[in-house]
């Protein structure tokens, strides 16, 4: 008996035929990520905030602040921040403070801005960035102005 034998051949069609599709595909692939960048102000004078924002400031000593209101919490003890924060939801539902953008249906405005100084840690603003979303926020933004 003779011994049997493997046949190649197709295998390396199927192989070439790969490889020509993969040396198409590959000049397709995008090679950067392209980010908007926002351009500088025209004016120095400071912009208008929206009556419907909502910052949480993070001070230097990881104290929390909700706009102008001091005692929302701290950093490692936000549920007064959370608490606070599904007041001001709930308030906005009550009184049908809805917001249109873009033409699309009405909606509550949920955005929060997060506001750090630079020398504070990654982990602390996790933990508001979490804080904020368990309050029910959608976006959440983060800032990044220069802080005191």
């Amino acid at each position: 008996m003779s011994k049997p034998q493997i046949n190649v051949t197709p295998l390396i069609d199927v192989l070439l035929v790969l490889l020509i599709i993969f040396m198409v595909i590959t000049p397709m692939k995008p090679s950067a990520f392209q980010a908007k960048i926002p351009a500088e102000p025209k004016t120095d004078s400071p912009a208008r905030v929206h009556p419907d924002t909502l910052i949480v400031a993070i001070g230097a000593d990881s104290n929390l602040r909700l706009n102008k209101e001091d005692r929302t919490g701290t950093v490692e003890d936000p549920q007064a921040l959370i608490e606070r924060l599904r007041h001001v939801f709930d308030e906005r539902i009550e009184n049908m403070a809805f917001t249109e953008s873009d033409g699309s249906a009405p909606h509550i405005e949920r955005t929060v801005f997060i506001k750090a100084p630079r020398r504070l840690d990654y982990g602390s603003v996790a933990k508001v960035v979490d804080a904020v979303k368990i309050a029910g926020a959608d976006p959440v933004s983060l800032q990044i102005d220069d802080l005191d």
